[in-house]
């Protein structure tokens, strides 16, 4: 009998540990990088940011939400 034949278990694609563990590292990073842009504007030395938005028009603010809002973010945990 080969091994092709032979049906495989529906946890199988799991005994690589790994790819979990490449995952939620990849999360954490975009989240602390989100964090990051954001840290800086908050408290009561919080800096302005500029931003270019996608319509190529600048958004000055120190406002968090208006920050994130105006933020062109691609990873999906990032963008939570």
């Amino acid at each position: 009998m080969t091994t092709s034949s032979v049906p495989k278990k529906s946890n199988d694609s799991f005994r690589d540990k790994d790819k979990p563990t490449q995952v939620r590292l990849s999360n954490i990073i975009a989240a602390k990088a989100v964090a990051n842009a954001v840290r800086t504007s908050l408290g009561p030395r919080g800096m302005d940011k500029m931003i270019e938005t996608g319509k190529k028009e600048v958004v000055v603010s120190n406002d968090g939400a208006t920050i994130l809002k105006n933020m062109s973010v691609m990873h999906p945990a990032a963008r939570m």
